[in-house]
């Protein structure tokens, strides 16, 4: 039965006096009985209505709205909002990677004047980072009050500034911090040590564990996994395995279930799957019941050793160990699947979600198509499109990419041609350059010809169109006397690069 704190502390009062009022000890069992009997209705009651709130602060994105309208709502509705079960719904939205409503619950909340601690600052500051970008962070920053500008808020800012590979700033920051006597902690350093790796300087991660050391700074459970990873990035399994026995025989309340995760895809990595799955059984009895990410990360593991019972295995006790599977770790089961080519798991696992799932995500969908691609398996892969682009907003274009690369590879051109074009005008779509390389390689003038009318009749013909057609009339030995009059006419800037492939298929 859960006591809260209030009621423990009542407990160890009466159990201090024990001794002296032993002929009321009846009555002392039967006040504690009382109490905690009315502890645990509270909790059911609040935990009930944390549960509502969540729900409708989680499904705005469906909805829409604000979440300032949300509670609004809520309240008029005659409800009560507590802090604290703002910010559980604030953990939880940020969790999810719904940053702008996590925001907008802060800033309803500093609208009705609810005190900030220093951490709740800190929450702001990484938020309005990751909902309106870092300017609009350091607009908060500098906003902010001497006191609330501290420990916490910095060392949000140094966060903020290293996710974003921003290094001088984040070297600067840190620099000032350090003035400040608010570096010495592993919070900082662990800060500074992510920057580099994300740099891809692994060397630099070492140099600053020995600063930590030199400071007598002690090394969290972070700062072990990240200099594991970095002796890994520098192929020395050696010095991986020496910081692995060191967190064991010295530190070893710093060891936990990340720890034995790290250890084993570094074993992946070198392809030593017997020591890997030893990592993993000990990653599997230190994680505990309730937690998924380590499931996650047992799956992918056992499914870079090749073990697909283990990834059956695994993803049952998945599915028992909690109420809800979440989209995240079908996607998960997905990955595994596919990567051990398990094509029949895979169409089971995907058409189990298909039939369960309570917001359609479009990456899951991906996956399938993919695999089925891969595996040629057209059919298939063209349901899976069809269903979503009628169950979902998408985006498509990763899908659209993924036909039209398995047509151009079957020299099905027409039909590479059809998916390309649904393509186009999407930013973050690579099919434009794709195509164009494959004509080039392919020496297929003519293709890129009716490449370049799709595009100029989008209004997407420039510079690099015309550079790789005149590399693949190049590439074809064949000439094109109008080419400068059409470059002109499409208002397309020469340099002297271009003047030179042009020269080659169009002489003056």
């Amino acid at each position: 039965m859960m006591i809260s704190v209030r009621v423990r502390v009542r407990v160890r009062e009466m159990m201090k006096y024990s001794r002296l009022v032993s002929a009321g000890a009846s009555s002392v069992a039967r006040w504690l009985c009382t109490a905690a009997v009315e502890t645990e209705a509270e909790v059911t009651r609040r935990r009930g209505r944390e549960g509502r709130l969540y729900r409708r602060l989680s499904e705005l994105g469906l909805t829409g709205g604000t979440a300032g309208q949300a509670l609004n709502q809520y309240i008029r509705e005659g409800k009560i909002v507590k802090k604290y079960e703002l910010l559980r719904c604030i953990k939880e939205l940020r969790k999810y990677g719904s940053y702008k409503h996590a925001l907008q619950i802060m800033e309803w909340m500093e609208m009705r004047n609810i005190n900030f601690a220093f951490r709740d600052y800190a929450t702001r500051l990484d938020l309005t980072s990751k909902a309106q970008g870092i300017a609009e962070a350091e607009n908060y920053f500098s906003g902010l009050s001497q006191y609330a500008k501290n420990q916490c808020t910095y060392g949000a800012l140094l966060n903020c500034y290293c996710k974003e590979k921003m290094t001088d700033k984040a070297l600067a920051l840190f620099k000032k911090m350090d003035e400040m006597n608010i570096a010495s902690t592993s919070v900082a350093f662990n800060n500074l040590m992510s920057l580099y790796m994300r740099l891809g300087q692994p060397e630099k991660v070492p140099p600053l564990i020995e600063e930590m050391r030199h400071r007598n700074i002690p090394l969290d459970t972070f700062s072990y996994n990240i200099l594991m990873h970095s002796y890994s990035c520098l192929n020395d399994i050696e010095a991986v395995e020496r910081v692995f026995e060191e967190i064991t025989e010295e530190n070893e309340k710093e060891c936990d279930w990340t720890t034995f995760s790290n250890l084993a895809a570094v074993y992946v990595k070198y392809g030593l799957n017997e020591k890997a799955e030893s990592a993993l059984k000990k990653l599997e009895e230190e994680m505990g019941p309730r937690s998924r990410y380590a499931y996650h990360c047992l799956i992918s593991l056992y499914a870079g050793t090749s073990n697909l019972d283990e990834v059956h295995r695994v993803w049952n006790s998945l599915k028992s160990g909690f109420p809800k599977t979440t989209n995240v770790s079908y996607r998960v089961m997905l990955h595994a699947l596919d990567r051990l080519n398990d094509i029949n798991g895979l169409k089971r696992c995907f058409e189990e979600w298909e039939s369960s799932y309570s917001s359609y995500d479009i990456r899951l969908a991906n996956v399938a198509i993919s695999a089925y691609l891969k595996n040629d398996m057209i059919v298939e892969a063209e349901s899976v499109l069809d269903e979503a682009i009628k169950r979902s907003e998408g985006p498509f274009f990763k899908a659209w990419d993924m036909f039209m690369m398995f047509f151009l590879k079957q020299r099905r051109v027409d039909s590479a041609f059809k998916y390309m074009e649904s393509a186009l005008g999407h930013p973050k779509s690579e099919s434009v350059d794709k195509v164009l390389k494959y004509f080039e390689e392919e020496k297929n003038v003519d293709g890129a010809e009716e490449l370049c009318k799709t595009l100029k009749k989008v209004n997407c013909l420039d510079s690099k169109a015309y550079d790789s057609l005149l590399r693949t009339y190049i590439a074809a030995g064949k000439s094109a006397p109008d080419m400068r009059m059409r470059i002109e006419a499409d208002g397309i800037e020469v340099n002297s690069e271009f003047e030179n492939l042009l020269e080659t298929v169009c002489p003056k």
